[in-house]
Formats: C-alpha cells, structure tokens, sequence
C-alpha cells in the first residue's frame, strides 16, 4: 500500500471556468494505473468551460445539485450518488445548479504521462447555454 499526498487545494482558472470552483487533485496520474482524479467543489452556478477528454471521463456526485450537457443534447440533473461518462472525444460541460453548490470526483484515464494532451478546452458556456431544467431545484 502507498498512502498518496496532494497538494493544496487550488482555485479553478478562470479561462476554464465561469463562477467560483475548487480543485482538490486526489491523484494525479502519472504512474499506473495512470487514473487521474479530481476532487472540484462548484459554488451555485458555477460550471466548466466546454470540453473535452481524448479517453473521455467519468463523473461521480458527492453533495449538492449539478448539471451535466453534451453539446446539441438537453442537460442533466445530477444528484448525490449519481455516475455519468462522457465518452472520448465528446464536447461537454458540467458544474453546479444555480441555487445549489456541487461537489464531484472527476476520473480520467491515461493522457498526460505519455505527453498526449488528455484535454482540450474552448469557449465558455453562456448564459442562455446554461438554461437547466425547471426540475433542478
């Protein structure tokens, strides 16, 4: 067994980000199994810029009420508990319902540790983009 350290945690970039986020790096992948987790707490709107990941990522919900959206589907409520994979290469975003904080563990496989960019980012989500079902509450 190897007992893991981390460093502190760090505010999320802007640039990626709209709203207020906290990242927690759990593990960083850069041994085998080469899993990447992050441990991100979203204040109430919160939300990533789109995305997307080469080996896609699975997302897990800890507390509070998120949203999830593939690019041209309708978005997702999330719950505590709840699990859902993007697949590789699938444009995304995710990140807090408006009146409710989120938390997530965030899983990514391999990327980095061969120097193949495991995520690429574009524009953020706009407002009108970030319209959740009248049911997140």
């Amino acid at each position: 067994m190897e007992r893991l350290t981390h460093g502190p945690t760090v505010k999320a970039p802007a640039e990626r980000f709209t709203g207020d986020a906290w990242i927690d790096v759990i593990s960083p992948g850069a041994r085998p199994p080469f899993v990447r987790a992050n441990l991100v707490r979203f204040a109430p709107g919160a939300r990533t810029a789109w995305h997307r990941h080469t080996r896609g990522q699975t997302l897990h919900v800890l507390a509070g009420i998120g949203l999830v959206q593939t690019r041209g589907e309708e978005i997702n409520v999330l719950r505590p508990g709840d699990t859902v994979r993007t697949g590789p290469g699938e444009w995304h975003w995710h990140g807090a319902a408006p009146t409710h904080f989120m938390v997530h563990l965030g899983l990514l496989e391999g990327g980095a540790p061969d120097g193949e960019p495991d995520t690429e980012w574009a524009g953020h989500v706009t407002d009108s983009e970030y319209d959740p079902p009248p049911a997140e509450a």
